[in-house]
């Protein structure tokens, strides 16, 4: 998979945090070359590195700063395949009219992720589920194609529980989060808000963990009937979403059995190489003290998660643990590129 294929892409928002996060990692992708960037009206017509307010820790690229704004219709992009950064109110409409003109469009947005024809793709956990593309095409009568990547907070907590679905089968999770401010997009949570402080409550955020855990751990087009109850909070972390994960396991299992079977875990995306894809998509920390966000976030690349701390639970019939993943990368824009990649593996691009 070391080929030069040079598909052209479209980011749709790109001038967002999230848009950001897609361009700063599709910059040298083996397969694919932006071509085009869409803003706000406000934004049509500059030059990409003239108009944003670059909130990355490297700026963009002299080609991508050189790139002009375009505003988000179909006419105004030629591309391969389409990411979409989004807001969910705008793009429940747009990204089916891109979908419509035959472009493959991969969202970050929630507007479309419970619909029983869009897959819902964490690639690790799900791979198969790609195949809805096929049934999608066919009840809407269009070429082009709607795939959605997960809640940031689903994204890491899905991946984190594939490895125990697959050897000893789940009965019921219980996750609490504790979500960077980053998560909130920028300018997010106000400072006064935030610092020295931690917020009980994002909107609809728990609701989207519970059904979207059920949807991605289920068979195609069947929820899972794990028992899901999530509650998620605020804190003062810049990047990183950490999560206290409470399993009952259908079989018996010890947390030796439980971290052997994260660090043994390994799914498509890793069989096929593709370029996103972390080498090891569950990493597990044998300190007391770990994971943590500053030192754990950045593993493979953003694109693992991180566990640690796994112990037997005496309320649950199971285990406990900690977990880290990176809410920008792993939950958001890197899952989307690694859902492209796995659409192109797969013959959907």
């Amino acid at each position: 998979m070391e080929e030069k294929n040079n598909l052209k892409t479209a980011i749709l928002g790109a001038t967002g945090l999230v848009g950001q996060r897609f361009l700063q990692l599709l910059d040298g992708h083996p397969w694919f070359d932006v071509t085009t960037v869409t803003g706000s009206d406000r934004t049509v017509g500059g030059l990409y590195g003239d108009t944003v307010q670059w909130r990355l820790e490297s700026p963009p690229n002299r080609k991508i700063a050189n790139l002009t704004i375009h505003a988000t219709v179909p006419d105004n992009v030629d591309a391969d395949i389409v990411f979409s950064a989004l807001p969910t109110a705008q793009s429940l409409k747009i990204e089916e009219e891109f979908a419509e003109a035959g472009y493959p469009v991969v969202s970050n947005s929630a507007a479309h992720r419970m619909e029983s024809d869009v897959p819902l793709m964490n690639p690790e956990v799900n791979f198969s589920h790609l195949s809805i593309i096929d049934e999608q095409r066919r009840k809407r009568k269009w070429d082009g194609a709607i795939v959605t990547n997960p809640n940031c907070t689903t994204a890491v907590l899905t991946l984190s529980l594939k490895p125990i679905a697959e050897n000893f089968g789940l009965k019921s999770v219980v996750m609490s989060s504790m979500q960077a401010a980053s998560g909130a997009g920028y300018p997010g949570v106000a400072s006064l808000d935030i610092i020295d402080n931690i917020i009980p409550f994002i909107f609809e955020e728990e609701e989207k963990v519970q059904r979207e855990t059920r949807k991605i751990l289920g068979r195609v087009n069947q929820s899972s009937n794990v028992k899901v109850s999530a509650s998620c909070h605020r804190v003062p972390v810049i990047d990183g979403h950490t999560e206290a994960v409470f399993v009952e396991t259908v079989k018996a299992a010890t947390p030796e059995e439980i971290a052997s079977s994260m660090t043994e875990f390994k799914a498509e995306p890793q069989t096929l190489k593709l370029p996103t894809a972390p080498e090891q998509p569950v990493v597990v920390r044998s300190e007391q003290d770990r994971p943590q966000p500053r030192f754990d976030r950045s593993e493979g690349k953003g694109m693992s998660v991180v566990v640690g701390r796994i112990r037997s639970d005496s309320v649950f019939d199971g285990v406990k643990y900690a977990a880290i993943g990176h809410n920008t990368v792993r939950g958001a824009a890197g899952c989307a590129v690694l859902i492209a990649e796995s659409m192109k593996s797969q013959g959907y691009i």
